[in-house]
């Protein structure tokens, strides 16, 4: 084989109209792993869709490279194959592959396969799986609402969610859209309030502009960073006052930096703070939901109802 200069590693995750996949880059960091423990030089070519400023397969000079290594996914296609005419003068190598059709040109066109699956041989553990561990992130449910057309002109709802969600696009978190309709036909919704509750509850925050957003959230003991969508404040506000929760932004004054301020505080003192707020609502402290109102009103007194006395 060509004495080895520099490796190319490319993937499904190079190509202008592939794409990249938590398992193909992972497998990719278990790859540049073993190539950094060798010592071989060594670079990464992105699709510019997904890293604009990295490496893309255009500006690569196949000169400067003895060997290509494909890493990770199905090896089909005319991508695939144009690699091979592109790179003829490189090794090519590839590696923690699915292997369909032995035969294919996007197959024999690499020196070596070394496939995860492939027909007829034993199937090798995916290079994913032995990725350097990757830190966690908060895992934050994001519940926004584009409808409450009853509060007219007032509505600010879209800019709203277009600034949150521009905003969270850019924040390092896993982010789970979440809806509180319920549904027992739509299996990406939950079927009761108790499946809902079960998510809220494993989430390190919640972003929302829905009341109840809020409400089921700290119900749950966890952080709820809330927007009013409505200008002059509606009831989003009322809600937080109503609870004694701090962080609320009124969609006039909607910006990163107050998004960033309370983002801060909801993942640190704001997680203590939400999980008082939760017991509180379990045992009733400084809470006034109206409901003794609603028992006075109904003529009830202790959880029964008054005997009905004879007419004058």
């Amino acid at each position: 084989m060509e004495h080895l200069r520099r490796i190319l590693l490319t993937g499904w995750f190079s190509f202008r109209d592939g794409e990249a996949t938590a398992g193909d880059v992972l497998a990719l960091r278990r790859v540049e792993d073993v190539l950094r423990r060798a010592g071989a030089p060594y670079d990464v070519a992105w699709s510019p869709g997904f890293r604009p400023a990295a490496l893309h397969l255009a500006q690569v000079r196949p000169e400067a490279y003895s060997h290509l290594v494909f890493v990770c996914g199905p090896v089909h296609g005319p991508q695939v194959e144009e690699l091979h005419r592109r790179f003829a003068r490189c090794v090519r190598v590839a590696v923690g592959t699915s292997v369909v059709d032995p035969a294919g040109p996007a197959v024999a066109g690499f020196h070596r396969v070394l496939a995860r699956d492939a027909p007829s041989a034993e199937p090798l553990v995916d290079l994913s799986a032995r990725a350097p561990a990757v830190p966690d992130r908060p895992v934050v449910g994001v519940i926004l609402t584009h409808g409450q057309h009853e509060y007219g002109g007032r509505r600010r709802h879209a800019e709203v969610a277009g600034t949150v969600t521009r905003w969270l696009a850019g924040k390092d978190c896993a982010r789970l859209e979440l809806e509180t309709r319920l549904d027992i036909h739509d299996w990406r919704l939950s079927a009761t309030p108790a499946q809902l509750s079960s998510v809220l509850g494993r989430l390190d925050l919640v972003v929302t502009d829905r009341l109840h957003g809020l409400v089921l959230s700290l119900r749950a003991g966890t952080a709820a960073l809330a927007v009013d969508p409505v200008t002059g404040g509606a009831k989003v506000t009322a809600q937080a006052r109503a609870c004694g929760w701090p962080a609320l932004i009124p969609a006039e004054r909607l910006a990163v930096a107050g998004l960033e301020h309370w983002w801060e505080w909801c993942l640190t003192t704001g997680r203590e703070t939400a999980r008082h707020t939760r017991d509180r609502f379990r045992d009733g402290t400084g809470i006034d939901d109206g409901t003794e109102t609603l028992t006075a009103a109904l003529g009830l007194a202790g959880g029964h109802p008054r005997a009905a006395g004879p007419r004058a």
